[in-house]
């Protein structure tokens, strides 16, 4: 992959804080939505995509549905409560 070439840019004030305007095409280029993370490191600030805890489970739950892999892990035991007082109505 060819290391794109750096784009200048300023610092502009947003309150107390400080923000980059990032042209569109490199926002395109990268991917990058309303939400992102950033993260310090060695010579910088890393902007990257917001990542979701749980981003591609439903994909990955369907896939296991169609290769007949999600069956439970344990067998299914009863407690007392349903050998008890659980009544089907």
């Amino acid at each position: 992959m060819e290391i794109p070439k750096p784009v200048p840019a300023r610092l502009v004030r947003i309150g107390n804080s400080r923000g980059v305007r990032i042209p569109k095409p490199l926002l395109e280029q990268a991917g990058l939505g309303e939400d992102v993370e950033l993260r310090v490191v060695a010579d910088g600030i890393l902007i990257a995509s917001a990542s979701s805890a749980r981003r591609g489970w439903a994909d990955a739950a369907r896939d296991a549905r169609a290769r007949g892999d999600d069956a439970l892990l344990d067998t299914p035991s009863a407690t007392r409560f349903d050998e008890r007082e659980w009544e089907w109505r």
